[in-house]
């Protein structure tokens, strides 16, 4: 995983915007820029490459870009991008659409046709994000008709991809050179789940594909219900319509069972919070017990199992270390 910072604050102001023209041309693709914040223009971004992938959390003041015919014919990457505005909004036009698009309300573009994009009155921030068209297992006639649509992050796989992204963004720093090619599976298959959820269809999608995918989404309904005690494989498959012996084999490439998955959940949301120093007042049984441990004693041999300490000498040695 490589990340580079690009922010106007580093080069005179004079230079800013012609600076940020040649910074989104590396992070996106070569087009026409203005502003009427030119002379005093700020913006910022880091840029993540995950091998043919790459996101970029971005913040910018108003402008606009044009991807025009001849920038088209001098260079095109040949990407979808994907753009998810956290704060402020963007106008788009490409082919006979246009739209606005705000906060969690995610669309695409496709670099090989011209599109304009305006940054209307506010600073916008959001994160940006591309994959190779080639890695798209959906028609691109299909895909066509979901260029500048409003794809919404709220539910279902566009609330997931939206959610790795913020995620992604916000930290790097928990990943390892050897998680970018597990990374980059699961942005693709994220992303083109949700195209084909659109789309109305999933038959679009690999039997591989959409296997990583529903495994995607039973491991995130696990997060949001690991408070229940009783989580239990039976119930987290009847909530998916499917078998419990087939989330069993979904889990089969994970290396753990369903049960020994939730457990790692549980216990490394507890480890977080005993090491925060702010939840010092809250007892350990309690934490325990916001993470769906029924028994405080089962709870403190696990969690000396998978850390090496009992939970209260855990919390002693991390607050007191100040790390």
């Amino acid at each position: 995983m490589i990340e580079t910072v690009f922010s106007t604050d580093d080069v005179p102001m004079a230079d800013r915007f012609d600076y940020w023209r040649e910074c989104m041309t590396k992070m996106m693709c070569p087009t026409e820029m203005g502003s009427e914040f030119e002379g005093e223009f700020r913006a910022q971004s880091r840029h993540i490459e995950l091998g043919a992938l790459s996101v970029w959390p971005a913040e910018m003041r108003p402008l606009s870009w044009r991807r025009t015919p001849s920038l088209i014919r001098l260079s095109d990457p040949e990407l979808y991008h994907l753009s998810l505005p956290l704060r402020g909004s963007i106008a788009i036009s490409q082919g006979s659409t246009d739209a606005v698009h705000g906060v969690s309300e995610m669309y695409i573009v496709d670099t090989s046709l011209p599109f304009y994009c305006q940054v209307p009155d506010t600073t916008l921030a959001g994160v940006g994000f591309e994959i190779p068209k080639a890695l798209v297992s959906l028609p691109p006639d299909r895909v066509r008709s979901l260029l500048t649509r409003r794809l919404p992050a709220g539910d279902g796989f566009g609330a997931l991809l939206a959610g790795f992204l913020r995620r992604l963004a916000d930290d790097t720093g928990s990943y390892g050179p050897a998680d970018e090619e597990r990374l980059q599976g699961i942005l693709v298959d994220l992303f083109t789940a949700t195209l084909a959820h659109h789309l109305e269809a999933d038959d679009a999608l690999s039997p591989e594909a959409h296997r990583r995918t529903l495994l995607l989404s039973i491991q995130a309904f696990i997060r949001r219900h690991l408070h229940d005690p009783d989580l239990s494989p039976d119930g987290i498959a009847l909530a998916h319509n499917i078998s419990t012996s087939h989330l069993h084999s979904l889990f089969g490439t994970q290396d753990l069972t369903v049960s020994a998955w939730i457990r790692r959940e549980r216990l490394e949301r507890a480890r977080r919070d005993l090491a925060d120093h702010r939840q010092y007042a809250v007892p350990v049984h309690r934490i325990a017990a916001r993470w769906g441990f029924r028994y405080h004693a089962v709870f403190s041999r696990a969690f000396c199992e998978a850390y090496g300490l009992p939970p209260r000498d855990y919390r002693h040695a991390r607050l007191t270390s100040g790390a």
